[in-house]
């Protein structure tokens, strides 16, 4: 009978956890908007984002389904074969006798390389949307069954019994040490639950396409070191969050946003320099020709470039990439080995070029600016909610003579009040990325390396089998890199423009 209550009562607002701190079931009136309609409002949200979401992923797997090489990328690179036969590979500059092999590989046509691709993309395509779909219904099956349990305030106060136990603290004297044992089980759990998709993505997927370097030891040592690394660092940062959030006080949000800043920085410096080190080996670019041109290229655009390193990418996986990273004067940047192996040298100087092309038209610290205005909205307007404990009390922690933890008003502004607005934003950030990329891509024009930088894309995209026809309506959701053929076509009608 008590089962049987709990289910009709989820038929009825407002809605309440099955678990709750005070034992009961929520009581509330339409008058207290948050209590009454705070967890069907959540529990709405997360359906209707999945729902969204997954009529974007079926027109996505639809299109992963089409056997017909897409009409526009097959005429947009036949237009790009047909110049670069014109010009004997063209554009990019260098000396002719230091790229003889270059160049003869770089004669070789575009069009049926990709051709000879197609099928594997597809097929590579099709496994990511079917195992992303099955991943989404189980986050949000998840994500639903917690809320409808009451698995945070469960949570919480079996770490107050463990924190009482073991360490004699108590909730309210030792909060900050109570919340990081609240976090440790979370952090377990969720390792957990998500373990089983990422050896399958892993090992299964990743594997079946050629892609997966990673031995079984070499992911549980991953996996172990990022759980070090998630209590080493993790730990003292949100101890210090906490401390600044209660020491604060009506202006904690001001505190908290240098905090974060400083943090960012601080993080900027050690996950590539300390961080990365621990999971990959870095060396210098043996000397020779790409070094010597990259290092020119870095000069001409004053890029005040320190070290040049290759990374071993193919430890892992056979993906590919390049990245930038430091501070003022002091800059480095790191090429994946497997870049080095499937693209010429005259494409890597393109490439980093568009890549160069973010760091002059100051894409980077726009960025970093937006980041900084994202933190400091979202504690201003968390600060201007937090002691509102009818939000929390809709989720279960309704005991009126415990206090509530400041970690749990956070998780919970983020997952409910701020969740539509992170949604909006994170939609917003896609487009402008997008439109970064043009511009980038449109730099790179400028510097005469436009058909280098075609090939080089051309090259990645097809040893990486991207999707050659993706929906435009998934891809304008979900991509912060514009689709294959709207970036050849865009750096082609920039190149006639300047004919």
């Amino acid at each position: 009978r008590e089962m049987m209550a709990d289910v009709n009562r989820f038929f009825e607002l407002p809605w309440s956890p099955m678990y709750t701190q005070s034992g009961s079931p929520l009581e509330a009136t339409p008058e207290q908007p948050l209590a009454y309609w705070a967890l069907a409002a959540t529990v709405a949200f997360i359906v209707t984002v999945y729902a969204l979401e997954g009529n974007l992923d079926a027109r996505q797997k639809e299109a992963y389904l089409k056997t017909t090489f897409p009409k526009e990328l097959e005429q947009t690179v036949s237009e790009i074969d047909a110049q670069r036969t014109k010009t004997g590979g063209g554009g990019g500059g260098g000396d002719d006798a230091d790229n003889v092999n270059d160049s003869n590989k770089t004669s070789e046509p575009l069009l049926p390389q990709l051709q000879s691709k197609f099928k594997s993309a597809q097929a590579y395509g099709l496994d990511k949307i079917n195992f992303g779909m099955i991943s989404a219904s189980y986050d949000t099956f998840e994500s639903v069954l917690f809320l409808f349990l009451g698995f945070s305030p469960f949570i919480w106060d079996k770490a107050v019994q463990w924190g009482g136990s073991f360490f004699d603290w108590n909730e309210t004297e030792h909060e900050v040490k109570i919340s990081l044992i609240f976090l440790g089980i979370i952090t377990v759990i969720g390792t957990i639950t998500s373990l089983p998709f990422e050896m399958y993505s892993t090992f299964q997927i990743e594997k079946k396409h050629g892609f997966n370097k990673q031995t079984l030891g070499l992911f549980i040592t991953d996996k172990i070191k990022s759980l070090i690394l998630t209590t080493v660092i993790g730990s003292p940062f949100v101890a210090l969050l906490l401390h600044i959030i209660k020491w604060g006080g009506d202006h904690f949000y001001i505190y908290v946003w240098v905090f974060m800043f400083l943090f960012s920085l601080f993080m900027m410096t050690i996950v590539p320099t300390v961080i990365m080190p621990m999971f990959n080996k870095y060396e210098p670019l043996s000397d020779g020709d790409l070094k010597r041109r990259i290092y020119e290229l870095a000069d001409k655009l004053k890029y005040p470039l320190k070290k040049l390193f290759v990374m071993d990418g193919s430890k892992r996986s056979s993906h590919s990439n390049a990245f930038m990273f430091g501070f003022g004067s002091n800059k480095r940047i790191v090429l994946f080995d497997t870049l080095l192996e499937q693209v010429e040298d005259e494409e890597i100087l393109a490439i980093l070029g568009h890549e160069l092309g973010h760091w002059k038209l100051g894409h980077t610290i726009t960025n970093f600016v937006v980041t900084q205005l994202y933190f400091f909205a979202a504690f201003y307007f968390f600060s201007l909610c937090f002691t509102n404990a009818d939000l929390y009390r809709a989720f279960g922690f309704d005991a009126e003579d415990r206090p509530v933890p400041m970690i749990i008003a956070l998780m919970l502004f983020f997952q409910t009040l701020w969740a539509p607005v992170d949604k909006i934003l994170s939609f917003i950030l896609t487009i402008n990325s997008r439109r970064c990329e043009f511009d980038a891509d449109r730099f790179s024009v400028d510097l005469d390396m436009a058909k280098k930088l075609q090939s080089g894309l051309c090259k990645i995209h097809l040893e990486n089998l991207g999707a050659m026809c993706p929906d435009p309506w998934y891809s304008t959701y979900h991509y912060s890199h514009p689709p294959l053929v709207e970036r050849l076509a865009a750096m082609m009608k920039e190149e006639k423009k300047r004919a």
